[in-house]
């Protein structure tokens, strides 16, 4: 039965994907409002299959801030990715570069508001990067990192990357660090999608303006929270 929830969960949701895009395209003219308003959308269709198809239930700890922050999350599957733009509020999410070069997809994640960056971290990708996150902040969105890189699978810690610190600094906002375990019914490397309970989990805030040793400290530790 797992293997044949998760592949009918991948025609679904795929096939579903696919009308969204084309809608949101459809929808550039109207605006990027209208355009996120489609990823909001989407992101709530993406809610519906993992819950109804995959029977995936999400349970949410901790408190949702009310002011625009530096989300900075724990990264183990694709299924936080689009449960976070629907849960955040729709945050200004940092992705990498390669997504946002996807045709028609790239187009309609740049006028939803991603922030594309560069694995290579090239002093200039990263200004780019610096820029595009401001740019969101000044427009009173939230902007969401996942600051150790990559996806990882449960269980794996590896250090923050260069670009999380950059960020904390220049946009000036507080860090709420948010931990999951989604990664073990989601496996980075596996079709099969099983059901029951994945945690997100909220953290304190961190205030802006500590040191880069500390809040890279602090936000290593939060987001591992619920790693065994």
């Amino acid at each position: 039965m797992i293997w044949v929830r998760s592949a009918l969960f991948a025609l679904v949701f795929y096939t579903g994907t696919a009308v969204a895009v084309l809608t949101a395209f459809l929808l550039i003219p109207f605006g990027n409002e209208a355009v996120r308003g489609q990823a909001q959308r989407w992101a709530r269709f993406h809610r519906w299959a993992t819950q109804t198809i995959l029977g995936i239930r999400v349970r949410f700890e901790g408190t949702m801030p009310t002011a625009p922050c530096l989300f900075a999350s724990k990264h183990q599957s694709m299924f936080e990715t689009i449960e976070l733009l629907r849960a955040l509020g729709g945050p200004a999410t940092v992705l990498k570069r390669e997504l946002a070069d996807i045709p028609f997809f790239g187009a309609i994640a740049k006028r939803e508001g991603v922030i594309p960056v560069d694995r290579a971290g090239s002093a200039k990708a990263l200004r780019r990067m610096m820029r595009a996150a401001a740019d969101a902040r000044d427009a009173g969105r939230s902007v969401l990192i996942f600051p150790e890189g990559t996806r990882v699978r449960p269980g794996e810690r590896p250090p923050l990357q260069p670009g999380f610190a950059g960020l904390y600094k220049q946009l000036r906002l507080p860090v709420v660090p948010i931990a999951l375990d989604t990664g073990h019914l989601w496996p980075r490397d596996s079709f099969r999608r099983w059901p029951g309970i994945v945690t997100i989990r909220l953290g304190d805030p961190i205030p802006p303006g500590l040191p880069r040793d500390e809040v890279e400290r602090r936000v290593h530790v939060a987001i591992n929270a619920l790693e065994k």
